[in-house]
């Protein structure tokens, strides 16, 4: 896969697949998963409906620079700091994600972009709809929420398992078997996959890449950055939420939250789907997410013509 260098020394690795005169589609990864989780058959799905398709791996994710010199940072500690320190360090922030979205477009020289994104990956998305209007035609938020999850009884149970699921070795069977634990976890109650399924994706996972702590320091920088929710009323991109009935990481709440403050947001709600992709529906998904660009783009070049024809007038 070819990558990119950030102004900031970040390497990107990405793929990009379609015409390059196409509207282009930038998929954004969630937290600690690399651009491979993003299933083959809506990646390519979209490509073969006529768009131009971008996915990449995050920093400290797949092949993308690992900030290793910022070692494993405590959660805990950084929530401390920001809550009662006037300063609180964090090796990054999710602004400084946008920013490598931001760059990865301008090497692909790519002005406009509408943006997919998935679970953290949203809310890097969001970020970008709120504060460069001009870049981002449509926002997909899929899985996503515009802050932390609240806690409560069934989450806070979920996330005691996932923290006594953290491999305790740094070696790649410990972490194949952390990979498959977790989506058992997090995936979707409607459309299971079996355990053999889920070995050998984490076999594929681990075997291109293995990056424990940039997990965690991602993790830090989601912590470290807050909420967005001041955010959502400023998007004006034609946004689709899409979400799971039986999300357990973000409730059914958090996307209809994020559909409520954002302007003529439309959300499709999922009965079955958890927080992963179910092959089953990839090829729903991708109709919806095309259905939702071409829409945008009909309406951006109808806007386009009106503008022609005034100008015209005036003329």
């Amino acid at each position: 896969m070819p990558s990119i260098v950030t102004g900031h020394g970040i390497t990107l690795n990405y793929q990009d697949e379609g015409p390059k005169e196409a509207p282009a589609i930038i998929l954004i990864m969630g937290l600690g998963a690399q651009m491979t989780v993003w299933p083959e058959p809506f990646f390519y799905g979209l490509v073969k409906k006529g768009f131009r398709v971008v996915r990449f791996d995050n920093r400290d994710t797949g092949l993308s620079t690992q900030l290793e010199q910022y070692g494993s940072p405590s959660l805990v500690q950084t929530w401390l700091k920001k809550r009662f320190a006037s300063t609180a360090a964090a090796p990054y922030t999710l602004e400084d994600m946008c920013q490598d979205t931001l760059a990865l477009m301008g090497a692909l020289q790519i002005k406009k972009a509408h943006l997919v994104g998935a679970s953290m990956g949203g809310m890097i998305a969001q970020s970008l709809a709120a504060k460069h209007k001009k870049k981002v035609l449509s926002l997909t938020l899929v899985m996503s929420s515009s802050s932390m999850p609240r806690l409560c009884t069934r989450n806070f149970l979920l996330f005691m398992r996932l923290l006594r699921l953290q491999p305790v070795r740094n070696n790649e069977a410990s972490s194949i078997n952390y990979l498959v634990r977790l989506n058992q976890l997090i995936g979707s109650p409607g459309y299971p996959q079996d355990e053999h399924t889920l070995q050998k994706q984490a076999k594929l996972s681990v075997a291109r890449a293995h990056t424990p702590n940039g997990f965690k320091r991602q993790l830090v920088a989601l912590t470290y950055s807050g909420s967005r929710e001041h955010l959502l009323p400023k998007i004006k991109a034609p946004t689709l939420v899409i979400h799971g009935l039986e999300d357990p990481i973000f409730p059914l709440c958090a996307g209809q939250k994020t559909a409520q403050s954002i302007r003529k947001a439309k959300l499709k709600v999922v009965p079955g789907m958890g927080h992963n992709f179910p092959p089953e529906l990839m090829k729903k998904m991708t109709k919806w997410v095309a259905k939702h660009v071409t829409k945008s783009e009909r309406k951006r070049l109808e806007k386009k013509a009106r503008k022609c024809e005034l100008h015209i007038m005036k003329s």
